[in-house]
């Protein structure tokens, strides 16, 4: 950790970068600094030295602090993405429902039942983060597209996402899967 005062201020303010220490290391420092302290308090001591106390001891408790808010950050983004392997061995599944429900009749007993599993797994993923990507005639995005074919179509404008191949996924904000498209060539651009 490094702390330093800030220069224009007579105040206890303070600029607090976080260095990694473990809670072990920081307890131990802080631990030091209040046995110090207290033999400071004991002994008569110049000004200086007891100021300098002071502030190491401000300073580990800044420490400490950054030290828990950073774990507890690190904490909610593991829980936030854990599931992030799972979500991605489920995708073939979503992608041969997807196609069986393509080839199926629509009227029959057999496309209503798929459906309705196909709806309920949906529905759970969902909820715990999921989010297609799977729109076709928007620009094309190298960040979430992966363009697999180009077509020549001039009455549509160049690099514009003609078709979905196979739907691409998010998990929260981040890309679990890119779409893979059809890409437009050829017409007015943009």
């Amino acid at each position: 950790m490094d702390t330093r005062k800030t220069p224009d201020s007579d105040d206890d303010a303070y600029v607090i970068e976080d260095t990694g220490e473990s809670v072990e290391e920081i307890e131990r420092e802080m631990n030091a600094t209040a046995q110090e302290a207290v033999a400071a308090a004991e002994a008569p001591r110049e000004e200086n030295e007891t100021e300098q106390l002071r502030d190491r001891y401000l300073r580990l408790l800044a420490d400490f602090e950054n030290f828990r808010r950073r774990s507890e950050r690190e904490k909610t983004e593991f829980y936030k993405y854990a599931m992030g392997g799972l979500l991605k061995d489920l995708l073939p599944v979503l992608d041969n429902f997807d196609r069986s429900l393509e080839h199926a009749e629509e009227g029959d007993d057999f496309h209503k039942g798929v459906l309705l599993i196909y709806k309920q797994l949906f529905d759970i993923l969902q909820k715990h983060g999921l989010k297609p990507i799977d729109e076709s005639g928007v620009p094309f995005d190298p960040n979430i597209h992966e363009a697999v074919v180009r077509e020549e179509d001039p009455s549509v404008p160049s690099h514009t996402v003609t078709a979905v191949l196979q739907k691409g996924y998010f998990l929260h904000d981040r890309l679990l899967r890119p779409a893979m498209v059809k890409v437009a060539v050829g017409g007015p651009d943009k």
